[in-house]
């Protein structure tokens, strides 16, 4: 008897050595990622962006449109596809914010971009939804040509408008020899230049014209393109800082950009409050706040009543304007569109509005509002392919 309580007393002993080394074990070895399993329900986030996302597959992507934010697309898309999707490329084509709706309209293209929000007849052209994403803000200035006369002659838009007009055909006219009592204007002539192509930086140029000047309102009006009363086109805000920059005596409206890659002059312009202004980022961002922080339309909605121009502000520049990347709300309408190419577009447009806007204060234009911001990604966040949601990065 005394023998079997041995036997057992050990086996007991052996099995408490035996689960310590098993408990030992387990407890010191880190624990492994559980596999996902087919009935496992996956845990749902606040924010899309929270979960990683796979990196999507080479693709090549296609842009046109508006000359206004190309530096800052440019420079967007060399750091994107540089530093963050060197599997990509992007080409941005330019041509004018009426070429790249056209592209866009036709479907050559995967995106464009244009300064003019897209009026009633051109969406109604279109054969599919296509949603509104504004992307920058940036300066339409005033630049001149003048032997021995630096940045900071003033003007103001009465003037201008004059100017273009063709009802002040020279310098030292008393209407702008008045506004600059310090400085001798040269009794010659005005050589003005405009842009040739379809433009959205002419729609807000001749709009700011249009709220200013009464004549120029009932005459002239505001568009894309307008019959100019005087002057000569060029194609391109570069077309027009180039023009501008060989010709003395002329003056163009080019975006705040181009002046400074070329090192134009340019005028400081009388705001609402009675100040010149010279145009700069911070009187860009002075006049960006005078964007609504509510009422604003959605991505799907009409953004032609949207301005900033003559905004109230006593360092506000007077002729601002937001800028739009333009998409179709379901990319599976675009030819040789997938949903691969469809995710790094996407993902793309997202960092335009989020890691792009650190970017836009080096070339001058003004980072987006933070209600802008949030509307731009209920925007995205409602891009499909074929009806799917697309991942975002």
């Amino acid at each position: 008897m005394k023998t079997t309580y041995v036997i057992v007393a050990a086996i007991v002993v052996l099995v408490i050595i035996i689960g310590s080394v098993v408990a030992y074990t387990q407890l010191s070895t880190p624990a492994a990622t559980p596999s996902p399993s087919a009935t496992a329900t996956p845990v749902v986030t606040s924010s899309p962006t929270a979960a990683p996302v796979a990196t999507p597959g080479a693709a090549s992507l296609i842009g046109a449109g508006a000359t206004f934010p190309q530096p800052f697309l440019n420079a967007s898309i060399v750091y994107y596809t540089t530093n963050i999707r060197p599997n990509l490329q992007i080409n941005y084509q330019g041509g004018g914010s009426g070429a790249g709706i056209s592209a866009l309209t036709s479907k050559t293209v995967d995106f464009a971009c244009s300064d003019a929000a897209l009026t009633a007849n051109q969406t109604a052209a279109l054969s599919n939804q296509v949603v509104t994403i504004p992307e920058t803000i940036g300066a339409i200035t005033v630049a001149y040509n003048l032997p021995n006369i630096p940045t900071g002659l003033n003007l103001t838009g009465d003037v201008v408008a004059k100017i273009y007009l063709g009802t002040i055909t020279k310098w030292n006219d008393p209407a702008i020899q008045s506004l600059n009592p310090g400085t001798t204007l040269p009794d010659h002539g005005i050589s003005t230049f405009h842009r040739s192509d379809s433009s959205g930086t002419t729609k807000w140029f001749t709009q700011y014209l249009s709220l200013v000047n009464p004549t120029w309102n009932t005459t002239v009006y505001y568009s894309n393109s307008v019959a100019w009363p005087v002057g000569t086109g060029a194609s391109g805000n570069s077309g027009v800082a180039t023009a501008v920059n060989t010709t003395q005596y002329a003056v163009g409206y080019v975006e705040l950009a181009y002046v400074l890659q070329n090192h134009m002059t340019v005028a400081a312009m009388e705001n609402p409050s009675g100040n010149f202004v010279l145009p700069s980022l911070a009187a860009t961002t002075a006049a960006a706040q005078a964007l609504p922080t509510s009422g604003l339309p959605s991505g799907t909605g009409s953004w032609t009543g949207v301005k900033i121009l003559n905004a109230n502000g006593t360092t506000a520049y007077p002729i601002c304007n937001p800028t739009y990347t333009l998409v179709y709300q379901d990319l599976s309408v675009v030819p040789g569109m997938d949903m691969n190419k469809a995710t790094q577009l996407v993902q793309f447009i997202w960092f335009l509005v989020h890691g792009a806007q650190d970017l836009s204060p080096n070339l001058q234009y003004s980072p987006l509002p933070a209600n802008i911001v949030s509307l731009d990604e209920t925007t995205i966040r409602s891009i499909t392919f074929n009806g799917q949601s697309i991942p975002l990065s």
